[in-house]
């Protein structure tokens, strides 16, 4: 064993014992947050609209802050972008990350000088959690590949724009500078397609043991590498590649694929950053869930997704939440957002420690009848379908279908199959077992003839990423959504 993985074992059971004193000390850990968060925006333009001096508990919180959504903030962030200091926090960013928002076009998401390092940490600690559990440390001496955006930045009034990715990519510790690839040349291309050809160019003979990033677009590099190699399996390519780490979607409607074009099972890592910030990282092999990370300069708050709309939802703090139930999440953080919506949806799978897996987006979903259908759902239903019928697939949407040209409405599963199953009517009707299980409104609205069956509508190779072109959305942290209460997708992809 190198000098360099006996350091990582060492430095892992550091990290491991830190976490769980915290982990073990949950709602006094959140309160610490939430004083300090509190205490250190009271002099901000922000904190001085809303009586941060008056706020002494959540609930006072909780009164004078509305939740808001980027939207509702942007006025506020408007005066940062223009370079105004003690606007949402001390001073001025470090950076802004430059998100594409569905409804709001650009979205600038601050970064702080104490916000920043927990992007840095949370990262490096899950992988530390693997190697605690695990005793992997081998592939510290491997090669590492991260997909990311390009690390160019822009400044304007002293603040520095640029994806998350990117801004990420000016972080990388010293001792895995010479590990780590693409090329800084290589990362720097914009066009997806040209950057992914020269990343295989780079990369293909190289001793990869490491590779990150949305697995659609791993997907993507896998299929290029293949193509160079002649077809060889990615296991071949790179005989010690044994740990996959992504985030942004869920990896289970890709696993089969990976399996067969790497050859063998690699084991996996699970994150879930966002340009708001880096919430939580699988933190075992053996547990579902990733571990939330409450120590990290966010204080959370969970509204019941199905309260949400309504006139004044309970928000509610870490020590109220439930296993099973599916929460809006709302982060303040010390990059000084506040009470924000972040759209995505979360269950806890775990209270001891804090575990949860991303069931969705409050936007992404699909009520057409009134049925409630979450992203968790299709994605377990799908899950389910691929593994009975033994079929791989490359990626997938649904969408309702409210009008048809004959017959009752239903819900269209678009997908792009590897290979076909031998049945599409079983693989369809799987699923909407599937779905009948799992959502008693589904359910109601078979059995009362309002809907009739998922229609299950094959999408040619290489569609999604042909659709996705389209939007100028191809690559980076783009991913398509997994389903849709309308049909601007649906339509597009056929």
């Amino acid at each position: 064993m190198s000098i360099k993985a006996v350091a990582a074992k060492l430095f892992a059971s550091k990290i491991y014992s830190e976490t769980q004193n915290w982990a073990k000390k949950p709602v006094e850990t959140q309160q610490k947050v939430f004083n300090k968060l509190i205490k250190n925006a009271k002099e901000t333009h922000f904190g001085k609209d809303h009586h941060f001096n008056q706020i002494q508990t959540v609930e006072d919180f909780q009164k004078n802050v509305p939740v808001r959504d980027y939207e509702d903030l942007k006025p506020y962030i408007e005066k940062v972008v223009k370079g105004e200091e003690n606007i949402l926090w001390k001073g001025k960013p470090l950076y802004f990350a430059k998100t594409s928002g569905t409804t709001s076009g650009a979205k600038f998401i601050p970064l702080t000088k104490e916000s920043m390092p927990f992007h840095i940490s949370a990262a490096r600690n899950a992988i530390l959690h693997y190697v605690h559990e695990t005793g992997n440390a081998d592939f510290v001496d491997g090669k590492m590949i991260f997909l990311q955006g390009s690390p160019i930045l822009t400044e304007k009034y002293g603040i520095k724009f640029g994806r998350l990715s990117g801004i990420v990519a000016h972080f990388v510790p010293k001792y895995l500078q010479k590990n780590r690839m693409p090329s800084w040349e290589t990362n720097c291309i914009e066009d997806w397609e040209t950057k992914v050809d020269a990343i295989v160019d780079e990369t293909i003979k190289e001793d990869m043991s490491v590779i990150s990033g949305i697995p659609s677009w791993v997907q993507m590099y896998f299929e290029r590498l293949q193509q160079k190699s002649g077809g060889k399996k990615i296991g071949e390519i790179f005989r010690n590649f044994n740990l996959f780490i992504y985030g942004g979607v869920n990896y289970e409607p890709y696993r089969a694929k990976f399996e067969n074009m790497i050859g063998r099972k690699v084991d996996s890592i699970e994150l879930f950053p966002a340009s708001e910030g880096f919430f939580a990282y699988q933190d075992s092999q053996k547990e579902k869930g990733m571990l939330l990370l409450l120590n990290s300069g966010i204080f959370y708050e969970f509204i019941k997704a199905d309260e949400f709309f309504n006139e004044n939802p309970k928000a509610l703090t870490i020590g109220e939440v439930e296993i099973g139930v599916n929460y809006v999440l709302i982060i303040s953080t010390n990059a000084g957002l506040w009470r924000y919506n972040i759209g995505d949806t979360v269950q806890f799978t775990s209270l001891a420690p804090y575990r949860v897996i991303v069931s969705g987006r409050i936007k992404h979903y699909i009520s057409a009848f009134g049925e409630h259908v979450i992203a968790n759902e299709v994605e377990n239903a799908m899950k389910e379908a691929v593994a009975s019928t033994n079929i791989v697939i490359n990626e997938f949407t649904v969408a309702p279908q409210i009008n048809p040209s004959n017959g009752l409405p239903y819900h269209e599963w678009l997908v792009e199959f590897e290979n076909e199953p031998e049945s599409m009517e079983v693989f369809a009707e799987t699923i909407d077992n599937s779905m009948r299980k799992q959502n008693i409104y589904y359910d109601d609205l078979i059995t009362g003839n309002v809907l009739r069956k998922v229609v299950v509508t094959k999408v040619s190779k290489n569609g999604f990423q042909d659709y996705m072109k389209s939007q100028g959305k191809l690559g980076g942290q783009n991913k398509i959504p997994r389903l849709s209460n309308n049909r601007d997708i649906a339509d597009n992809l056929k």
